[in-house]
């Protein structure tokens, strides 16, 4: 059996974030015990099939798991989801080469890494004009 080859950059952030929240983590585990349809597997995590549909784009972007939409017996489109064969390892030498790739592009794909990059600098917010004070009667 061949190696693995180390993940970029861009790639490893994705994955961590995909598995940074709770939500993303429930739903990997949900799908390990089979397939799963986006109606039935928001009831069995507890979220809103809204909600449940952000969170397995996160995580197929991530490549973790996979959708296919395919037809009911009668005639109704659902989109089914499976955990997509993986296996990560990390150690400090992983994330060593892995930084070593990383691009903008990988840092825009996380909006909390963005907002936090050394350096960048954001722009202070708009003064508020003083009013003046009430009067009294």
């Amino acid at each position: 059996m061949g190696s693995v080859p180390a993940p970029t950059g861009d790639d490893l952030l994705k994955v961590l974030a995909a598995l940074g929240n709770p939500h993303r983590m429930r739903i990997v585990a949900a799908l390990t015990e089979g397939r799963n349809y986006v109606s039935r597997l928001a009831r069995d995590i507890g979220i809103s099939r809204p909600l449940l549909h952000m969170h397995l784009q996160r995580l197929e972007a991530a490549g973790l798991v996979v959708g296919s939409l395919e037809l009911s017996d009668d005639g109704k489109a659902m989109k089914f989801f499976e955990v997509a064969p993986f296996a990560h390892s990390l150690t400090p030498e992983i994330i060593a080469a892995a930084s070593a790739t990383l691009t903008d592009s990988g840092a825009a794909s996380d909006p909390a890494a963005e907002r936090a990059t050394p350096g960048k600098r954001q722009p202070a917010p708009e003064p508020t004009p003083a009013q003046p004070p009430n009067p009294s009667p």
